[in-house]
């Protein structure tokens, strides 16, 4: 009787963390934006929703995210260090002679928001490629 009762509040202890990680993944905003003299886009997800804006003077486009799609975002999401996020340093300098435009990761979660330096679109940190790249496919499609 003791141990089931301590495996039981085990599995509930677990579930608890759980749903919370979740419901605070739903208030957390993820901003990826790229610019330069002549492209702008903008890539907003928060909540299984995205929304994608292509030019300076554009209305960006909303569309809902799959669970599939989603879960690959949260869970490269769980990998990244927030902290860190600003002292990333970028693979490339393309950005410095118009080479290529300037990429920025902005995280907003809990009221605080955490910001990458500058890197080249295309050619983000090793750390966060992955969720920059899943973020840029909505862009694509």
């Amino acid at each position: 009787m003791r141990i089931l009762s301590l495996l039981l509040l085990t599995l509930f202890i677990a579930t608890g963390c759980c749903s919370q990680k979740k419901t605070n993944m739903a208030t957390t905003q993820i901003e990826y934006s790229a610019l330069s003299r002549g492209y702008y886009k903008k890539i907003v997800v928060q909540n299984q929703t995205v929304y994608v804006t292509n030019g300076r003077d554009q209305q960006p486009i909303e569309t809902k995210i799959d669970d599939a799609k989603w879960n690959k975002i949260v869970a490269e999401f769980s990998k990244v260090d927030l902290n860190k996020l600003s002292a990333l340093k970028a693979p490339t300098e393309k950005r410095f002679y118009d080479g290529a435009a300037i990429g920025n990761l902005k995280i907003t979660q809990d009221q605080k928001t955490y910001e990458t330096a500058g890197f080249d679109n295309g050619f983000p940190p090793k750390e966060i490629e992955k969720l920059v790249n899943l973020l840029v496919d909505f862009a694509k499609e």
